[in-house]
């Protein structure tokens, strides 16, 4: 009964009342909390919210998503919307007679007004409303944590769901598998095909889920668009699927087609020089205009999903010719250039990079500093054999501190 002693006496409903105010500044004058102690001569609500309007109880259950147990009050009653401002009175009340909160208020144009609602058995609350218990599932996602996912390229956005509340990072962590799986698998598609994939419907990956995804994740590299993927190209040929042909070189700056649209073709009448490959979309379609007359130029979207990879593989079976990649002078972009030439490796063609060399990387009217992640990519790639070109402009990188980006130089 120790704490009861801070406490004023219970009134008519059983809430006992603490001043804050005593002997702090004036500033602070005309605050209390508010609460009722069941067991110590409460008469207040039933405490078994079992028997409560089913419109306190849905109003509750959204008041308890938020992780926190301390919540303002205007947070609240913005939850409840303007429609059920006097429902959220009326609950504020119940809950504060049957001892689940305490409040706190300010005095303010005359009368006691609440500022702070604290929950003080949430997790009891949610047991009675038939939701997870939180410490439940912070343990279950603490196991689930522990089983690695098999692609490193998710492993960001795995740790940053520790922050997040436990019933989210679970939901989170599935998706996470899913987009495992549909890596492992070799998959591509749309947001909605991965949505399908993933929780069985085309919708069920939520607008909040998404923005999570794209924060931590390039989903194009990773084979998800958001609409049907297709490969940005310019050049003086005519592309064939039987009888019917499409004529590129009609074509002022460029155009996209479709995997399945590539995939069709039978074959590629006309004569190119080079195969210009682009990771800047800006220096693409410059290029795509000053060359796509006499160049096969495509757009490269950074570390290029296996559809990419697939529909250029079979491009250049029926239209076979050297390449120049393009991309930006930095660690990365020297990941990127070898990963895309493997594609004329294969097909046993040679490539050379294009604007990837210590002269124009110098040149450039602005350069940025290496990362501590850069410089480690670096060492990792100095370790591999690399073309005589591109090891130089590694080894320049890291002695001269300086990366920079493909738009300033093509």
């Amino acid at each position: 009964m120790h704490e009861l002693e801070t406490w004023g006496g219970p009134d008519a409903l059983g809430v006992r009342i603490r001043n804050l105010d005593v002997g702090a500044k004036s500033t602070l004058r005309g605050k209390r909390l508010r609460r009722a102690f069941p067991g110590a001569a409460f008469p207040g609500a039933a405490r078994t919210i079992g028997s409560w309007p089913m419109e306190w109880r849905e109003l509750l259950i959204e008041w308890l998503k938020a992780s926190s147990p301390k919540r303002k009050w205007d947070t609240l009653l913005v939850a409840a919307g303007s429609r059920r401002v006097h429902l959220a009175d009326e609950l504020l009340d119940a809950l504060l007679r049957s001892g689940w909160v305490e409040v706190e208020e300010r005095w303010q144009s005359g009368r006691w007004l609440p500022v702070w609602v604290n929950f003080l058995e949430s997790s009891a609350l949610r047991h009675q409303l038939g939701l997870p218990d939180k410490d439940t599932l912070d343990r279950l996602f603490r196991t689930e944590v522990l089983h690695p996912l098999k692609d490193f390229r998710l492993a960001n956005a795995q740790q940053s769901l520790h922050a997040s509340p436990p019933q989210s990072a679970l939901r989170r962590l599935a998706l996470l598998r899913a987009l495992d799986d549909w890596l492992a698998g070799e998959r591509c598609g749309t947001r909605r095909d991965f949505s399908l994939f993933a929780r069985g419907a085309t919708k069920a990956v939520s607008s909040a889920e998404w923005d999570w995804l794209e924060r931590h994740l390039n989903l194009v590299e990773l084979g998800i668009e958001k609409h049907t993927p297709a490969i940005w190209i310019r050049g003086p040929v005519i592309l064939l699927r039987g009888d019917l042909g499409l004529d590129v070189g009609l074509v002022d700056d460029c155009i996209a087609l479709t995997p399945d649209t590539l995939r069709n073709l039978t074959s590629i009448k006309g004569h190119i020089g080079y195969w210009r490959i682009l990771e800047n979309r800006t220096s693409f379609e410059r290029v795509a205009r000053s060359h796509g007359d006499r160049d096969f130029v495509v757009w490269l979207p950074g570390f290029a999903p296996l559809w990419w990879q697939q529909g250029v593989a079979q491009l250049l079976a029926l239209c076979p010719a050297p390449a120049l990649l393009a991309c930006d002078p930095d660690p990365a972009g020297i990941e990127i250039a070898l990963q895309t030439a493997g594609i004329w490796e294969a097909a046993g063609l040679s490539w050379e990079p294009w604007g990837m060399d210590v002269e124009t990387l110098s040149n450039l009217p602005c350069c940025l500093s290496l990362s501590e992640d850069d410089k480690e990519q670096l060492q990792r790639l100095l370790r591999r054999p690399l073309p005589a070109g591109l090891r130089t402009l590694a080894d320049w990188m890291l002695v001269h501190d300086k990366k920079g980006e493909q738009e300033g130089a093509i």
